[in-house]
């Protein structure tokens, strides 16, 4: 489960093509991982073509009504992807948000870095993220 500004839009250091973590989000979607998409925006939401077919679930603050970092709506996003919260892991770059998430039973990671957050992922998911 990603939160999309800061985190799946982080361009890292090297200049790719693509942002690295929605590189690293296509090889998780590849080994069979269901995947969420969280944001707190203000309502619908459009996404970008590059995204077709990358999530099992998207949920946008204002299209239901909470916003992270309020338990429910970690636990909803679990409830869509048919996962309890502790199946989950969670990525933001904003430290209050991961609280609710852990507190909501989910694992943690606080976006810092394109590359930290990509360590931490390999190791909790058990694959390789960086290439």
């Amino acid at each position: 489960m990603l939160d999309y500004g800061g985190v799946l839009t982080d361009p890292g250091e090297d200049n790719p093509p693509e942002p690295p973590l929605l590189t690293a989000l296509r090889e998780v979607k590849r080994k069979g991982f269901k995947t969420a998409l969280l944001s707190n925006a203000d309502g619908w939401w459009n996404p970008p073509a590059a995204f077709a077919g990358l999530f099992d679930a998207a949920v946008m603050s204002g299209e239901v009504g909470l916003a992270k970092p309020d338990v429910a709506i970690y636990r909803l996003v679990a409830a869509k992807l048919d996962l309890e919260p502790g199946e989950c892991v969670f990525v933001d770059d904003l430290a209050v948000n991961i609280r609710g998430a852990v507190e909501a039973g989910m694992v943690g990671v606080h976006h810092r870095t394109v590359r930290s957050t990509l360590e931490e992922l390999e190791i909790l998911l058990e694959i390789a993220l960086r290439h």
